[in-house]
Parts: structure tokens; C-alpha cells; sequence
């Protein structure tokens, strides 16, 4: 029976990633803090670990004690990481930070597994060409804007210098499904009747069900490949209205109010809510730095060495996708 690390454990994209390595017949360890709240990983096969990332000293000692207690880890897939913060310090501390501790005492422990899979993003290398229409090609120079996107590339860019560490990068797009929180704010705000709209141009955007996600994954771990990274997304393309009538179609709203909001009014509004909400130590689901992202027009990027090297295809479009994950906040009474 392999044994697999999922670092980030109780997350959206952890949770699932957790339930297919149980459906695989794994032996399943899920890097969880001690507080985090397991509501989605009850299984009582699963085993529980919280790692000191921010002590490599209490690290190398944790992966020394589980590789002598129950030996090496075939896989791990480094889900941990942050999107938002309020302190922004946070992104480069933890996102950057805390995987280099990470590795360095695997390394240090003996512990390397067979497959190391990285959760990165499309946002560490950027975006597409605006004017142009093109996509975000592998070869293009990385060129993130946000502090996020720039702490997963810095992750990165440390495990790619290490000699011979047998990883594989995972850039997906914007993950959705059930469970998810952000982008089941806009289909909240349809399910209200008001569709909300940024900037005047349109935007092309590029989606990954989770599900496709973390089938992905497993190719990933499963496969020869090591020591390159890919992008992820659906294999298609829609504009933010397709996105909108998909949303509106599976919610039933057939007439909403439609405001269109100018992206200088978009960014007023993130600086606000990012200030406000930093004084009671919270972070907003628009900030700064999300706002960067949502200003972008051309999400579009390259996926066609993601389908080769893995025969990877999505089962879901978006429209399948929305139509499961509007189902799921229905029953669990989120809409």
C-alpha cells in the first residue's frame, strides 16, 4: 500500500485531494494545524499530522520520527499555502517560507518521496496578452503581479535549484466545485439577482473542476515525469458573460440586474474593505491583491503539454461543473 502526504489537508482543493487518495486504497496522511476544522475528512482511515513549518529544526525531526515509525512517504502533494492574507508579509512567509523548510528538512531527514507534487498557480507566471488575445505560454517569462503569484513562483523557483528533487509543478487556473468559497460569492450574488460586471472590456477566463484537478494530481504522481511544471485548466475558454448566463442558467435566473462596475471603482473598493477589515485582523474576499487578478482580460494559457504528457482530459466543462457545484451549495443550504 503507498503512502501519501496531503499537505494542506482540510482546504477546498485538500479535501478532495485527500478523498481520492482513499478511494485509491492509499495509506493517507493529511498535513493539518491542530486547530483546523476536519469537517470534510472524517474518515477514521485517516492519519493526522501537524507539521512545524516554521521550525525546519522541528521538522526534520517529525519526517526523521514517521520515516522510522512507519518509513518514506511515496507521495507528497504540497497543497499548503495561503490566497489571501492581512498581514502581506504572510504570502512570502508561508507560501515561500514555509515549503522551503519544508523540502530542506525532508532533504535533511532522509525522507525525499518517490513524487513530490507542488499545488503552484496560473499566477505565478502571470497573464496572457491583453491585446493580443494570446495565451500564457510555458516558454513566457514569468512576470507574476501579485504577491501572491510572486511567493508560488520564489517556491518554486527553490525547489527547481535543488539537485535531482523529483518534483512536478501544477499551475491551475481558477479551481472551482463544491466547497469552494470565492467564486461561490458571484453565484450567491446572481442567486440575489444582481449581476455584477468588472470593467468595460471583455475578460477571458479559463476554469478547472476541482475534480479534473485532483485526477490530475494522481496522473502527476503516478507518472515518470519529473522536474517540470504545467499549467491546468479545462482546455477551454469563456468570457466573463458565458461564465455569467452558465452561473445564471443553473441557478434558474433568468432576469437580473446587471451593473457594470469600472475597474478604478473595483479598486477603491478593495483598498477600502482590505482597511477596514484589517483592523479587526481579517482579510476580505476582494483585496488588493485579488483585485490585481480580477482585472486581468486574458486568462487564457497554454494546455496542451498538460494533455500530452499525462493524457489528461477534463471530464467536466463549465457548464457540467457549475451545474454539480450549484447543486452541492443547494443541498448544504449555502444558497
Amino acid at each position: 500500500m503507498k503512502k501519501i502526504l496531503i499537505t494542506g489537508a482540510t482546504g477546498f482543493i485538500g479535501s478532495f485531494l485527500v478523498e481520492e487518495a482513499l478511494k485509491q486504497g492509499m495509506e493517507v496522511y493529511a498535513g493539518v494545524r491542530a486547530s483546523s476544522n476536519k469537517q470534510y475528512l472524517a474518515d477514521e482511515r485517516i492519519r493526522f499530522i501537524d507539521l512545524k513549518y516554521y521550525d525546519k529544526k522541528l521538522l526534520v525531526g517529525q519526517l526523521s520520527e514517521l520515516k522510522k515509525t512507519v518509513g518514506k512517504f511515496d507521495r507528497i502533494v504540497h497543497n499548503m499555502g495561503v490566497t489571501k492574507c492581512n498581514n502581506k508579509n504572510d504570502f512570502d512567509r508561508i507560501n515561500f517560507g514555509y515549503t522551503k523548510n519544508f523540502v530542506e528538512a525532508l532533504i535533511e531527514a532522509d525522507a525525499v518521496p518517490e513524487k513530490f507534487v507542488y499545488m503552484s498557480s496560473l499566477s505565478a507566471w502571470g497573464a496572457g496578452n491583453a491585446k493580443t488575445g494570446k495565451p500564457i505560454m510555458l516558454s513566457d517569462k514569468p512576470a507574476p503581479d501579485t504577491l501572491y503569484g510572486q511567493s508560488k513562483l520564489r517556491a518554486e523557483q527553490f525547489i527547481a535549484s535543488l539537485s535531482n528533487f523529483p518534483y512536478i509543478f501544477l499551475r491551475p487556473t481558477g479551481v472551482y466545485g463544491p466547497r469552494e468559497k470565492d467564486y461561490f460569492v458571484f453565484n450567491k450574488t446572481l442567486s440575489n439577482g444582481i449581476e455584477p460586471a468588472m470593467g468595460f472590456k471583455p475578460q477571458y477566463l479559463t476554469f478547472i473542476y476541482v475534480r479534473d484537478l485532483v485526477k490530475l494530481v494522481f496522473l502527476a504522481c503516478e507518472s515518470p515525469i519529473k522536474q517540470k511544471g504545467y499549467f491546468v485548466s479545462d482546455g477551454k475558454e469563456y468570457t466573463d458573460t458565458e461564465y455569467a448566463a452558465i452561473v445564471k442558467k443553473h441557478l434558474g435566473r433568468k432576469h437580473v440586474l446587471k451593473i457594470r462596475v469600472p475597474l478604478f471603482v473595483v479598486s477603491c473598493i478593495a483598498c477600502i474593505a482590505d482597511t477596514v477589515c484589517g483592523w479587526f485582523g481579517k482579510s476580505p474576499t476582494l483585496n488588493r491583491d485579488k483585485y490585481k487578478l480580477l482585472r486581468v482580460r486574458n486568462w487564457k494559457c497554454e494546455i496542451e503539454p498538460t494533455q500530452q504528457d499525462f493524457a489528461f482530459t477534463a471530464n467536466y466543462d463549465l457548464d457540467k461543473g457549475t451545474e454539480e457545484a450549484i447543486k452541492w451549495y443547494r443541498n448544504e443550504k449555502w444558497l
